[in-house]
């Protein structure tokens, strides 16, 4: 005789399993010059963790970034966001749910005001009125920028304007933020100012979906990726080559110099 389990009521059917942010399976691609940028990736993001993709130039890591939001397709694999296939039936779902921040704050910024910028991305997938200027507010208090929703981006600093660039997509509410570089050409006090706001929507947790998100960070700055990311892979000529805890995949000289990583001069893991 079955004795029901003491914790699940009586003819009720267990939760279903939340499925991971981010799912990559044996994903390749080649361009059509022949390249071959990606061999048979594996890659899954639980909800919640923070990944960093490290990698020299040329390792496939913006090619991946592509195919998470469907502008780069038609090699062999899967990917999934959220337990939803990147497929053309979904793109408009897959692009509110991968949301990508750019290396050049440019790429997004182009509205006359911050307020502006911030509310284009939400009101394309049709939030209006009361919601949307919540989603606008929401998101500028959680990157710090309340106070200058009225301004021009053009008269901003460069780590202002990668705080909005980031607000732009966390008011979509994306299940994944993918951040492309997001320390480069940011002087020591915005760079520290960036990363108090990603550790900050990392407290904050799930708790209020969008504003504490999974993330995959792009980036060549390793101390960036031991302060903010737990875990990171490692990508070389299109294959993940080391996958694990950041401090110890950094604590490895011998790992770093066989794929092009180098901590700067003077660094020191404690």
């Amino acid at each position: 005789m079955t004795v029901p389990r003491a914790d699940v009521p009586v003819g009720s059917a267990p939760a279903a399993p939340t499925p991971p942010s981010l799912d990559v399976a044996g994903l390749t691609f080649a361009y059509p010059d022949g390249h071959k940028a990606l061999r048979g990736i594996d890659l899954r993001v639980e909800p919640g963790e923070r990944v960093a993709l490290l990698g020299p130039n040329g390792a496939g890591k913006t090619t991946l970034v592509l195919h998470l939001n469907g502008i780069l397709r038609g090699g062999a694999g899967r990917v999934t966001v959220a337990g939803l296939d990147v497929a053309p039936a979904h793109l408009r779902e897959i692009r509110r749910r991968v949301g990508i921040v750019f290396q050049d704050p440019d790429d997004q910024l182009f509205m006359p005001t911050v307020a502006e910028d911030v509310a284009f991305g939400p009101a394309n997938f049709g939030v209006t009125g009361p919601a949307l200027r919540e989603r606008v507010a929401a998101a500028l208090a959680a990157v710090g920028m309340d106070a200058h929703r009225d301004r021009s981006p053009l008269h901003l600093s460069g780590g202002q304007r990668r705080r909005v660039a980031l607000a732009t997509v966390l008011a979509c509410r994306p299940e994944i933020l993918v951040l492309d570089e997001p320390s480069s050409n940011l002087d020591p006090v915005a760079r520290r100012e960036l990363a108090e706001v990603l550790l900050a929507l990392r407290d904050r947790g799930l708790q209020d979906r969008g504003l504490g998100t999974s993330m995959l960070m792009v980036t060549h700055d390793l101390p960036y990726a031991l302060q903010l990311c737990p875990r990171s892979v490692i990508l070389d000529d299109g294959v993940a080559v080391a996958d694990g805890p950041t401090r110890e995949l950094l604590a490895d000289p011998a790992l770093l110099a066989r794929h092009r990583l180098e901590l700067p001069f003077g660094f020191h893991l404690s």
